[in-house]
């Protein structure tokens, strides 16, 4: 099989979550292990940092790389999900994963993969560390992809681990209380391994300290940390409790023996994440005249900060290009959008997009008005047509509408 071919199988023949919702979740490590073993357990031959969270992780991961490989460290990177192309989920030094390193992995494992019934992530998730120790990367950025405890990533003993913060989301497989969700994230603290944490609630804060106390690991709080932050090119005022975490666990780092990370290569790194890395997606500035602005944020709390930004836009009109999941609680996360927008609902091509019509109509619920369009790339289309050098052009409510625009 070429690229496209590979793709294809793997899209087609294991389960997705991204794409298919819940029938692709796998709540299970045996799968993940066996991969491991098939592999002759790759994690165990690279230094890594765990970051999981409900919002910020994608971007925490990404600052940590950077200012990892802006002080000379071969640095691998694995995230989830991709925007355009599968092999934006695994890079090392912002470059991903050669489309020959992903034919030759699933040419020689897929009969592995089929008798096993791997999931997508799954098996992701092993390419991905079998690549990182091919490459004897120096320290490998690893992403929870869903929860933690029983995440494909968390087999590993990572140099120590990072919580962004908990949200309620993905409440179907976490649990339904910011408790029952912190208890699944904490899963990644591990004997004896520092953890860092980002944000917490009054609901989360126990979870963790009692977590760190049974598995004796060193517990750290992002807001502890005072100093003045750098400038970072990855914007939007949400940005700051991101960049905040990123700092506290560099610092964390640098108390482990062999680490020393100097102020400059931080302040470098946290500059140049998007060249870095190749970043996209958060905040991102996709035009002016009109302004045009995308944003991947797509649970309450990643959508509440992201509007509260949006509304700090100078416009004379506000136009939203609005796609989601089915999977999303618009109950929640439609009274967070202003009703003076103009609004244009699509649906992500992807089976867990949710209908445009469906959309509308819930919307209309909460006043906001807007019409029905065929495809995520016709609602962007019209709202550019429609919209004068003064608006601004919002697009997101899922990854996926974002990466059908960019």
């Amino acid at each position: 099989m070429d690229y496209s071919g590979t793709l294809t199988w793997m899209f087609e023949k294991l389960p997705m979550y991204q794409r298919l919702g819940k029938t692709a979740f796998k709540k299970d490590l045996t799968n993940t292990l066996e991969l491991s073993k098939e592999l002759g357990f790759p994690e165990q031959h690279f230094k890594s940092i765990h970051v999981g969270g409900t919002n910020g992780k994608g971007s925490v991961s990404h600052m940590l790389a950077s200012i990892l490989q802006t002080s000379g460290y071969k640095v691998g990177l694995y995230t989830s999900p991709h925007l355009k192309d599968f092999r934006e989920r695994i890079k090392i030094n912002g470059q991903e994963i050669p489309e020959q390193e992903v034919i030759d992995f699933i040419r020689h494992h897929k009969i592995f993969l089929e008798t096993q019934q791997l999931s997508f992530f799954e098996m992701t998730v092993g390419m991905a560390f079998d690549y990182f120790a091919k490459q004897q990367v120096d320290i490998a950025i690893i992403e929870v992809g869903l929860g933690g405890r029983l995440d494909s990533t968390n087999i590993i003993t990572p140099l120590l681990s990072v919580i962004t913060n908990i949200g309620l989301d993905h409440m179907a497989f976490l649990g339904d209380t910011l408790e029952k969700i912190a208890g699944e994230k904490a899963g990644i603290i591990k004997q004896n391994i520092p953890v860092v944490i980002g944000e917490t609630e009054p609901e989360t804060k126990p979870v963790f300290l009692n977590k760190a106390k049974a598995e004796t690991a060193l517990i750290h709080f992002a807001k502890d940390l005072k100093t003045a932050l750098p400038d970072c090119d990855l914007k939007g005022s949400y940005q700051k409790n991101n960049i905040r975490t990123a700092l506290q666990a560099i610092a964390v780092l640098n108390q482990i023996e062999g680490w020393a990370i100097k102020k400059v290569e931080i302040e470098n790194g946290l500059a140049n994440v998007k060249s870095n890395t190749r970043f996209r997606g958060r905040w991102e500035t996709l035009g002016q005249q009109p302004k045009i602005i995308a944003d991947t944020g797509h649970n309450e709390e990643g959508l509440r900060l992201v509007i509260k930004q949006l509304l700090q836009e100078s416009y004379e009109h506000l136009h939203i290009v609005l796609g989601v999941v089915n999977d999303k609680d618009l109950d929640k996360i439609l009274p967070l959008f202003p009703k003076e927008a103009l609004y244009y609902f699509c649906k992500p091509d992807v089976p867990r997009g949710m209908e445009a019509e469906y959309l509308q109509k819930k919307a209309q619920d909460f006043f906001l008005n807007g019409d029905v369009f065929t495809s995520v790339g016709d609602a962007f289309k019209t709202a550019k047509q429609s919209a004068k050098a003064s608006d601004v052009i919002f697009v997101g409510g899922s990854t996926f509408t974002v990466a059908e625009i960019l």
